[in-house]
């Protein structure tokens, strides 16, 4: 397997770089390599454009970026460097990868429907640059309005109705259920670009979902039961005695609904061992034994 050039040099950017400086930079390079300026070598135009997107991705996401800084590529792949397991393999989607991606929509008045609702737009950069043109095919397409929607993570994960107007008049839009970050849902006199806030507890990565548990000391040796939080709700799980801080146990079909086909990802629970600052005199013994006898 080819080695893959690194996330920093493909943006041009050192490990110290400031998160704006690493957006500046896919910017420029985003820009400078999208397929469309390269009608002459495409093909590398594209691979070149993925790879910028990919390091993006990853660059731009803090704890992704430091699993990067520790690890390398080993920590986005299966069986990666990450103690307890990888987090994050699975690899990157193609065309989900970073902020902006192969489909693009322009047109409309220039106002929003939307009202005071937190919303951003993903796709100002190649409207600078295009002129608001279609930049991916020969034929000129039909012009649509196109919005983006700030939506929860757990609206995203369980799908949500929104009432929103759109040139005036109230509209009923239903997003489903594992709709993912930078999806795009065409309703057919406009288009609505998807942007997902974080979730403090857990972590999505495709249709799975990543979640750290503390567990006490005495747990981790001894074993029990305990409850996680999932999706839906919190369930019981039983740790085995000897367990080891940074253990990853897997919950079959917990993570987030198949936008595209049924069933559902799984959830990845990391147990880190909550170690005691303080010990009372009998605990300090019993601590003092284990170590004469080497555990």
């Amino acid at each position: 397997m080819a080695a893959k050039t690194d996330y920093y040099d493909i943006l041009g950017v050192s490990k110290s770089a400031s998160a704006d400086e690493i957006k500046k930079a896919y910017r420029k390079q985003a820009l400078e390599w999208h397929p469309d300026r390269h009608k002459d070598d495409k093909e590398a135009a594209e691979k070149r454009f993925k790879e910028i997107n990919e390091a993006y991705q990853v660059l731009s996401d803090p704890q992704k970026k430091s699993a990067y800084d520790q690890f390398g590529h080993a920590a986005f792949t299966p069986g990666g460097g990450a103690p307890g397991g990888n987090p994050f393999a699975g690899g990157f989607q193609g065309g989900r990868s970073g902020p902006f991606t192969y489909t693009y929509y322009s047109g409309g008045d220039g106002q929003n429907p939307f009202g005071n609702m937190d919303f951003g737009d993903p796709f100002d950069i190649f409207e600078s640059f295009f002129g608001g043109g279609n930049p991916f095919g020969r034929t000129q397409a039909r012009q649509v309005p196109r919005y983006s929607m700030t939506i929860s993570f757990d609206e995203a994960v369980h799908g949500v109705s929104k009432e929103v107007s759109v040139e005036g008049k109230k509209r009923k839009i239903k997003i489903p259920a594992g709709i993912y970050e930078g999806a795009r849902i065409n309703f057919g006199d406009f288009t609505l670009s998807v942007n997902i806030k974080p979730d403090k507890l857990f972590e999505r990565q495709d249709d799975d979902i990543y979640v750290n548990v503390g567990i006490p000391f005495s747990l981790a040796v001894m074993g029990g039961e305990i409850g996680v939080p999932t999706i839906e709700g919190e369930v019981k799980i039983r740790i085995r005695p000897g367990t080891q801080g940074g253990t990853m146990m897997r919950l079959r079909e917990r993570g987030v609904a198949h936008l595209h086909g049924r069933g559902k990802g799984d959830e990845y629970v990391r147990l880190n061992v909550l170690v005691p600052e303080k010990l009372n005199r009998d605990q300090k013994r019993i601590v003092e034994e284990m170590e004469t006898e080497g555990l």
